[in-house]
């Protein structure tokens, strides 16, 4: 895997799949490392040269003093295409790297094809979640978080069903650097990104969970009605839709990219 350097951050990124085949650009939840898009890569490197990549402050990437803002990890973005000679990708971004997504389409629309924004949102009207999710951390650490953040990510029914994939969840999570993971959650406090939707002319899937309390439906049927085109796709999962409903989001992304 290539360490590709923003700015002096250095970034973790995987690139995999068929060479000279379109490429498509996989951008991960706060939290969360590379390692959540598992269950697509077979299916997914089949068609596509795929990049993923450790946002700053997760997985295996840097951690550059925060707190960040939403076009500094857009940039990061940007580098890593520079980095890797890609002159336009498809996207898929899932809660935050789907707010990541609306950033670049709006910002560097020539960058994007097609983009998919999956259990997302585009404005946080009330910062107190996120404050205090700051104080918990700060005074206990991911763990203190971690059960309240993993019932958020999963229904109780495919944690009861799937255990393990739970468990490999909560995992990555703990796994995050705690500065990091804080530096990210104070982009989200200030989060409002709503001026920026109508400026998107991109073909857009937007992927809503039918029991996502993290990023409700109404959050995503509001960016699909502000985006001109978009089309929505509800999944029976709550926010980590990707592991819950794994085939049946690797169908939605794949006949949304591949469509005429």
């Amino acid at each position: 895997m290539p360490l590709i350097d923003a700015d002096g951050c250095l970034l973790n990124v995987s690139v995999e799949g068929r060479d000279g085949a379109p490429t498509l650009m996989l951008s991960n939840s706060l939290g969360c490392s590379l390692e959540m898009w598992k269950p697509q890569m077979l299916a997914l490197t089949s068609l596509f040269r795929v990049v993923r990549y450790d946002r700053r402050g997760h997985g295996k990437s840097a951690v550059a003093p925060g707190p960040y803002t939403m076009e500094r990890l857009g940039r990061d973005v940007l580098a890593i295409l520079d980095g890797l000679n890609i002159a336009k990708t498809h996207w898929c971004g899932l809660s935050m790297g789907g707010m990541e997504g609306q950033w670049l389409a709006a910002n560097a629309p020539e960058r994007l094809d097609r983009i998919i924004l999956a259990n997302t949102t585009c404005h946080y009207p009330d910062p107190t979640n996120f404050q205090n999710r700051i104080k918990a951390v700060c005074d206990g650490g991911l763990a203190a978080i971690a059960d309240t953040v993993i019932a958020a990510w999963l229904t109780a029914e495919f944690r009861e069903r799937d255990p393990q994939a739970a468990e490999r969840l909560r995992a990555m999570l703990l796994a995050t650097p705690v500065d990091g993971y804080l530096a990210c959650c104070e982009t989200l406090s200030t989060l409002d990104q709503r001026e920026l939707l109508p400026q998107i002319d991109k073909r857009t899937l937007v992927i809503v969970g039918r029991h996502d309390q993290s990023t409700p439906v109404a959050a995503g049927e509001f960016i699909r009605s502000r985006i001109r085109g978009a089309s929505m796709t509800l999944l029976d999962a709550a926010h980590i839709s990707n592991i819950e409903q794994p085939h049946a989001f690797t169908d939605a992304m794949i006949g949304f990219l591949t469509q005429r």
